[in-house]
């Protein structure tokens, strides 16, 4: 589990069928670090095997590879957003992030604000079913808060604090990029319970009264 604050930047070093290599030049970051632990790489939740005084390398899936950024960002000098897993007791900034990465969508516009940027991108459907004004949303892995959307979520504009934006990759994104997006975890679980339909053509769900009180909310 993480918060989607990042605590660390890094690069991808190279790839094997099995193994990615992470750079990190944050020595800190990276003695903290363990054998097994769980580190988020521009968001995805991936798996410690080795550690070296340079960065260190994670187990990484076709599966992972298919829904996520990574294999593309090999071929370039992209920077990834690391962070570590969620310590109980930790303080919790962000929201809860679970490092699972839905799938990918692209940036659409970068706009320059008095005070922040606002970042425009577009999502599949069955990702963007999750996405709500208001409601939270992981991008590369930081947490970001959705200023609003469309009613179908498929595109959505976030605004980025200068903070966000100078100590994460999002300062290096351009327009028709991909991003690695995972959306809320409530929400999730919240259509499953409801048992939502999915699909780019679902329907809408029926919500009233008399509904929320056959599933128990009376």
């Amino acid at each position: 589990m993480f918060t989607g604050l990042i605590q660390a930047s890094g690069s991808l070093e190279s790839l094997s069928p099995r193994q990615l290599l992470v750079r990190c030049k944050d020595a800190a970051f990276v003695k903290a670090l363990a054998v097994g632990d769980s580190v988020a790489v521009d968001g995805a939740c991936l798996t410690v095997e080795t550690l070296a005084d340079s960065g260190f390398a994670v187990a990484i899936s076709p599966e992972t590879l298919r829904r996520t950024t990574l294999e593309r960002a090999m071929d370039t000098d992209w920077v990834v957003n690391l962070e570590p897993a969620l310590r109980v007791g930790d303080r919790l900034g962000g929201h809860f992030v679970a490092g699972h990465v839905d799938g990918m969508g692209r940036v659409e516009a970068l706009d320059r604000s008095a005070e922040s940027w606002e970042m425009h991108f577009t999502v599949p459907p069955e990702l963007g079913r999750y996405l709500l004004s208001k409601g939270s949303v992981a991008i590369n892995g930081v947490s970001l808060t959705i200023a609003n959307c469309t009613d179908d979520g498929t595109q959505f504009v976030v605004a980025v604090i200068p903070h966000s934006f100078a100590n994460t990759n999002l300062q290096y994104l351009s327009p028709r990029q991909a991003v690695n997006i995972e959306t809320d975890l409530l929400g999730k679980y919240v259509a499953k319970l409801l048992r939502l339909p999915s699909g780019p053509a679902a329907p809408q769900a029926d919500i009233d009264l008399n509904f929320l009180a056959e599933h128990g909310f009376a």
